[in-house]
Order: C-alpha cells, then structure tokens, then sequence
C-alpha cells in the first residue's frame, strides 16, 4: 500500500454533522478529507430519506448562519429549477412539500444536490477531498491518539488518511468504536444516571432505538404498481410488538405520547384547525403538487411508526446479526408497502393503494428504499461532561427556568427527548424539554487526544442522545467539532486545555460567535419557553404526528 495521505482534519461519515466539520474546519484554513459512506452526502437529509426535524424557533433563531445557509439554499433550489406558480414562488418561507414535521419539508436528492453546491469552492481549492461510497476498515493508534485510518470503497479500493484530527460523524460511531476509545451504547440505568426515566434496573447496552428505513412515494390515481409481495410478508403481516395496540401492520398505532391506541390512516377527509391534516401523507410530504403549475405528482417520505424496527439492536453485535437486522428492516418496509397497496382499509371505501409508486427514481434505488437506514442511537463517548436529562428536562428541572446554562457553551439547539421503540420491548419515551446549549465539555473524550465526536456520538445518555440527534443539532456539532479541531491545530492546544484555560476558551467561543457567527445561548424569551408538544409557525403537528 502507498503511503497514508496526510490531511489536517479526518471526518469520517458524510452526514450533516461530517459536512459541517469540514465546511467550519475550510474556513479557518484547515485541508480535510471526509469520508462518506453513501454515494450522496448529507446523511439523514438526503440518503436516508428524513426531511428536516426542527424547532419552532428555527427561521429566527436556533442554528447556525451556515445551516441557515443551507435552507436558505434548498428554497433557492426550488425557486430556480422548479415551475412553481406565483404564490408558491414568492413565498418568503417556502415550504416545497407543506409537510407537518416542519417548515421545511423537501427531497433528499434537492437537499444532496444543495450540499455539493456548498463544497464545490473549498474541493475546487483543494481544501476539502470528498471520498464517496467508503467506509471505515481500521484504526491505527498509538497509545492515546489515533495516527490513521483506513478506508474501502466499494469497488474494493483502500486507502490510509493520516491526520492532526480525526472526528467521528458516522450514525454509528463506528470511528469512536474501532479506535478504542471509552464509550457507552444503549440504556443506562438510573442508579448511574440519576435521570427520572432511565431504566430502573440495570443498564441494558442492547436496548437500542428502532431503525426505520424510509421510502419516497407518489401517488397515481388509475394506475397499479403493486410491488412484489415480500419474501417475509406473511411473517409481518401477523407480528404483534408488544407495545402495541394489534398487528404492526394496521393503521392503529401507539400514540408517541400517551401509548394509547391512535388511528393513524393514509389519508383523512377532516382536517384539523387551520387546514392541516394530521395524517401519515401529509406527515413528511416533501413535494407539495400544489406549489407547480404544471401538472404534478405529490411525493412523501414514509417514515412512519409502522415502520419502525425494533427487533434487533446494531451496536455491539455481530457481523451476521447486524446484516440480519438490516434486511428485516427493509422487509419490514417493503411488507408495509405491500399492504397498503393491496390490504388497507381505503379512507374512500374499499380496499388497497394500488396507485401508490415507490420513487427509486428519486431516491436512486431499485425499489424505492433510502440508500440507507435511518439510524437514530450512536455509541456514545465517554466525556468531560455527559449531558443528562436534569440539564434539559422541564419535568427533571422542577422548580428551574430553563436548561442549565453551560460556561463553555458552543452552541444551541432545541428538540423534545424523543427515543423510539427499543430493542429491549420498551416503548416510546417523549419528555418535554427547554431549548439548550451544548456543551464543549460534550465533545472532548475522557482519554483520546485526537478525536472528536461530530454527530449524535457525542457525551450523552440514551435519553439526551434523543433530543440532540435531529438534524439542525447534528449540524451544530459537526460544526463545532471542525471549529474547534482548526482551532487546536492553529494554537498547538488540545481540546482538553481548550476548556481548561480560561482563556482559550474565551478565544474560541470568541471564534465561534465571531468568525463563523454561531450563537452560543438563547435569548430569554425562548430558553424560558419549554419545548412542549406544540407545532411550528406554519403547521402544527399532534403528537403523534412527530415520529422522527
């Protein structure tokens, strides 16, 4: 093999939190290379088929300048390629698929597309090297500092990246895993913790969030693109989870909050106040018909609670289990697919939505599938500080106002703890939270020198990983992750003294609020505005609604 290729900074995972690594990490002058293991960067936006999760605050407040940059792109996209008529086109907030989950619900090739716009400067420079369809083979280290990776693609080919940094923004942790480095992965137990909803036995690493591999649909009056019936079909068709209400196959779903059994059907003729309507279509759409003068097919992303997989866990397991999970996982999909074409209950009388299409078109697949599942728990780092549900929780904050207000704050970010299905049997957990800060000491590992968390592996608990993993949160990471790696590379500093130094620490927050213009608290009238079970600005989902 040749010799390594030597880089400042080594992101491996080409999510939203690994592009903004390197996107912060080019601006302070930094060459980096990061590795995706998709052909389509962006992760959960784009390969994985999840359009964007965020707060109600987010058009104002609550991000990044460069994240905000990204939206305002993505709206940008539409209005340049898009026929989109007169209102939708000078709609100062456009909403290309008028989804529920939020103000900005779109397709993931537009969101991939968006993000190979914001890199192409920095690869033209040679500043930032993109390897697609690679993933993570080894890890070289010495003692405490990783000296290189090695990484395949998928024709076969490796290659070995050296660098000053490496950070981790894999959905797994893979990086965080392979290296050594002290981590935790699935429930804690509340004896170790303290946090009033962690588990009140022992802690149980293999009781991990489901896994939902999402689809894109449109729908075609008239016609029939009934799929093959999948290969376990009949084995779906009866399976009974048990914290649910009847057959995972159903319309009838545990409602996310309250356990409840909640209809939840395809389409619903009853719109609720203010028009919306909380049904599984309307949910993620991502292309609203509506919006184009031409004429048009909707598409929406299926990422429903049916489809989430909770039966095996994928971290610290083996090969063989971990790939069995992946295509029950599918299966799990595809069956859902399979029924409603051919088996529901129509909300017009009959059954079955033959004329439902799955969009391989769209997601670059041969069945329509996500080029890769929707991940939600990573391994965990353990850190300075780990991020527990008494910093964020307004039931665990009994008596406080706001979340706990952290010195060596390097960002913000705000979502409820929400932790699906598990592995274990447990049920949805959904606790109301404040909007919060993140952290420095969340990123820095108890031991490792040279590596940072840069996605939802950073130091937290089963129960916050919940509530920091969605996407403008792994975005802030990332970016902080590749700040503070190009920080530490131009003051010869290592994270750990970063924090340390009163004033280092100054002149990084400084940098950040400055430089890349990242905000680093709440103003306080929305830290003191808990993140309760409401919607946002333009639509209000129900609880339910949210099944991120």
């Amino acid at each position: 093999m040749t010799r390594p290729r030597h880089f400042d900074l080594v992101v491996v995972g080409g999510g939203l939190g690994g592009v903004a690594a390197v996107l912060a990490a080019a601006r302070l002058g930094l060459r980096s290379v990061l590795v995706s293991e998709s052909d389509w960067i962006g992760g959960q936006v784009s390969s994985q088929c999840i359009p964007p999760d965020e707060h109600p605050w987010i058009e104002s407040v609550g991000c990044t300048p460069a994240y905000r940059r990204f939206r305002d792109r993505v709206r940008a996209f539409y209005r340049r390629n898009y026929p989109l008529n007169a209102a939708a086109r000078h709609a100062p907030l456009l909403n290309p698929g008028s989804g529920n989950i939020g103000p900005l619900s779109h397709e993931p090739h537009v969101a991939c597309l968006v993000l190979e716009e914001m890199l192409a400067p920095w690869t033209s420079r040679g500043t930032v090297t993109v390897l697609r369809s690679h993933r993570l083979a080894a890890v070289s280290a010495d003692g405490d500092e990783i000296t290189s990776v090695l990484v395949r693609g998928s024709e076969g080919e490796e290659a070995e990246l050296s660098g000053d940094y490496f950070l981790d923004a894999t959905d797994l942790g893979d990086l965080v895993g392979m290296s050594g480095a002290e981590h935790v992965f699935g429930a804690e137990s509340a004896a170790e913790t303290g946090e009033p909803h962690a588990l009140a036995g022992p802690a149980d690493p293999y009781d991990q969030q489901a896994i939902t591999w999402a689809m894109l649909l449109s729908l075609h009056p008239g016609t029939d693109n009934t799929i093959e019936r999948p290969a376990d079909y009949a084995e779906w068709r009866e399976h009974r989870p048990p914290e649910w209400p009847g057959p995972l196959l159903s319309w009838e779903v545990s409602d996310h909050v309250t356990h409840r059994p909640r209809r939840r059907p395809l389409f619903t003729d009853r719109p609720a106040a203010g028009g919306v309507r909380y049904d599984l279509w309307h949910a993620r759409r991502v292309l609203d018909a509506a919006h184009l003068d031409t004429e048009w097919a909707d598409v929406t992303a299926a990422a429903w609670p049916m489809m989430d997989y909770a039966r095996l866990p994928l971290i610290g397991v083996d090969e063989p289990t971990r790939e069995r999970a992946l295509r029950e996982a599918r299966q799990l999909s595809l069956s859902f697919l399979y029924w409603m074409q051919t088996e529901a209950p129509r909300h017009d009388g009959g059954t079955g939505y033959p004329e439902l299409r799955p969009r391989g078109d769209l997601t670059g697949t041969p069945d329509g599938l996500a080029k890769m599942p929707y991940i939600r728990e990573s391994r965990r780092i353990r850190a300075e500080v780990t991020l527990v549900e008494q910093h964020v929780g307004v039931e665990a904050r009994a008596g406080l106002e706001g979340a706990e207000r952290f010195p060596d704050s390097v960002g913000i970010a705000a979502y409820r703890i929400d932790v699906h299905p598990s592995t274990a049997g447990r049920p949805t957990i959904d606790i109301d939270t404040w909007p919060f800060q993140i952290p420095l000491g969340a990123l820095i590992p108890v031991r490792m020198r040279n590596l940072l968390p840069a996605a939802k592996n950073i130091g937290a608990t089963h129960l916050t990983s919940g509530a920091y993993r969605v996407h403008p949160g792994e975005w802030t990471v990332g970016e902080a992750a590749g700040a503070l790696a190009g920080f530490c590379v131009r003051r010869a500093a290592r994270p750990s003294q970063v924090r340390a130094d009163e004033m280092l620490l100054d002149e990084f927050q400084t940098l950040l609020s400055g430089t890349l213009g990242v905000e680093l608290e709440w103003p306080r009238y929305q830290a003191l505005a808990p993140r309760h079970r409401f919607g946002y600005v333009q639509q209000a989902p129900a609880p339910s609604e949210r099944t991120a």
